[in-house]
C-alpha cells in the first residue's frame, strides 16, 4: 500500500493560500504562526491532521493546511512504559510517524533523553483521527524497537514507515551514533519481523575512540523514504536541531531502486559512506530546518519541514514546500517558500 497520500484539492488550496510573505509579517502573525517540531501529516475526510514532538505527542486539525486548531495529545501524560527505558525521560514524546493501513491509524513516536541511546520507538492506534467520533482513542501497542547503550551502537528515535511495491512494510529510524536503519516490521505493524532484516542505510563520519554510549559528531539523523519516479527516495537532516539561530539542521537526499538500499546521491556515493545531495539548507531568516517527511497531493508532491525563525528568537515553525522534479528525477525545491509558506494557530 502507498504510504499516506494529501489527496485532492491540497494544492489548489496551497496556492491560492500561501500568498503572505515575509515583509507583510506582524509581531501578532509571529505569535500566531505554528510552531511545530518534526511535523508529520495525515488526512481522513476531509480534514488535515499534524502531529509533532511535544508532551503525549501534539495534533493539530486543519481543512486547508493553513489554518491549524489543536485537537488533542495521543497521551495525556506519558506510555507507562517511558521511564523505564529512559529514566531521565521528560515527558516530551519526540519525532511522530503517522500511517494508515486497512482502515486503523499507526502512530509511531519516540522515548528518549536528549544526547543518549536509552530510547525506544513505540506505535499506538486508533480507529480514526476525529476527535468527536465515538471511534476515537489511542491504545499504545508499546515497544517496536529499542536501544541500549554498548549493546547498540545506534538510536531508536526518528521512526518513519513505508510499504515496498510488494506491500512489506519497513521502518527507517536512527540519529548519530553509528548510522541510520531501515528494519522490516511484520504484519501487525507493532513489531520487528522474524527473522530480523536490518540494513544501515546512511552513516556519518564518527571520530574514533569515540565512547560508544555518547551521540558523537555524525550530525545525522531523521530518515524518511518516499516512493516516486520508480526510486525509493531517502531524505536525510544533517547539522544541529533545537538551537535557534545557531541552528545548523539542513536536509540530504539519495535514492535507490530497491528499499533496502544503496541509497547513491547524484556523484553515485552510498549515504552509508557519507553521500548525500544536498537539497535544501537555512539562510538568514531562517538559519536551520529540517526533520522533513513528503506526501503527494493531487498530482503533486509537497515537502512538510520546521524551520527556525531568525526573527522569532529562533522559534520553529511549520513549512510546507512544493517539491518538484528535474530532468534526471531529483527532487527540486525553492528556498523562497519558507517565506511565502505560513500556518497558522486559530481557536
Amino acid at each position: 500500500m502507498l504510504r499516506l497520500a494529501l489527496w485532492r484539492s491540497a494544492a489548489a488550496l496551497l496556492s491560492a493560500g500561501l500568498a503572505l510573505t515575509a515583509c507583510a509579517e506582524s509581531d501578532t502573525a509571529h505569535e500566531r504562526q505554528i510552531d511545530v517540531h518534526d511535523p508529520a501529516m495525515a488526512k481522513e475526510g476531509d480534514t488535515f491532521y499534524l502531529f509533532s514532538t511535544g508532551p503525549g505527542i501534539t495534533i493539530y486539525r486543519s481543512q486547508d493546511m493553513r489554518q491549524w486548531k489543536f485537537s488533542d495529545r495521543a497521551f495525556a501524560t506519558e506510555p507507562d512504559w517511558a521511564k523505564s527505558v529512559s529514566p531521565t525521560f521528560n515527558g516530551h514524546l519526540w519525532a511522530p510517524d503517522i500511517i494508515e493501513h486497512d482502515g486503523r491509524f499507526y502512530l509511531y513516536y519516540s522515548v528518549s533523553a536528549f544526547g543518549k541511546n536509552t530510547s525506544a520507538i513505540g506505535v499506538t492506534v486508533s480507529e480514526t483521527l476525529d476527535p468527536n467520533s465515538p471511534e476515537y482513542g489511542w491504545r499504545d501497542q508499546g515497544i517496536v524497537v529499542q536501544s541500549i547503550p554498548h549493546r547498540d551502537h545506534w538510536n531508536a528515535i526518528d521512526p518513519a514507515v513505508i510499504f515496498d511495491e510488494s506491500g512489506t512494510p519497513w521502518m527507517s529510524f536512527g540519529s548519530f551514533w553509528e548510522g541510520l536503519k531501515l528494519v522490516k516490521l511484520d504484519t501487525s505493524l507493532t513489531r520487528l519481523a522474524e527473522p530480523q532484516e536490518w540494513h544501515t542505510i546512511a552513516r556519518g563520519d564518527r571520530q574514533k575512540f569515540h565512547p560508544v554510549d555518547k551521540a558523537g559528531s555524525e550530525e545525522i539523523e531523521a530518515p524518511f523514504l518516499f516512493r516516486k519516479n520508480g526510486f525509493y527516495y531517502l531524505f536525510i537532516s544533517r547539522g544541529l536541531c533545537c538551537k535557534g539561530d545557531d541552528s545548523t539542521y539542513r536536509l540530504a537526499v539519495g535514492r535507490s531502486k530497491s528499499v533496502t538500499g544503496p541509497y547513491l546521491d547524484k556523484n553515485g556515493i552510498d549515504m552509508a559512506n557519507g553521500g548525500g545531495t544536498p537539497l535544501i539548507s537555512g539562510n538568514e531568516r531562517w538559519p536551520g530546518l529540517g526533520h522533513n517527511s513528503a506526501y503527494t497531493s493531487n498530482g503533486k508532491d509537497y515537502l512538510v519541514l520546521h524551520a527556525y525563525e531568525s526573527a522569532d528568537n529562533g522559534l520553529q515553525k511549520l513549512k510546507i514546500l512544493d517539491m518538484d522534479w528535474d530532468e534526471e528525477l531529483w527532487p527540486v525545491v525553492n528556498i523562497s517558500q519558507l517565506d511565502s509558506y505560513q500556518g497558522f494557530k486559530v481557536q
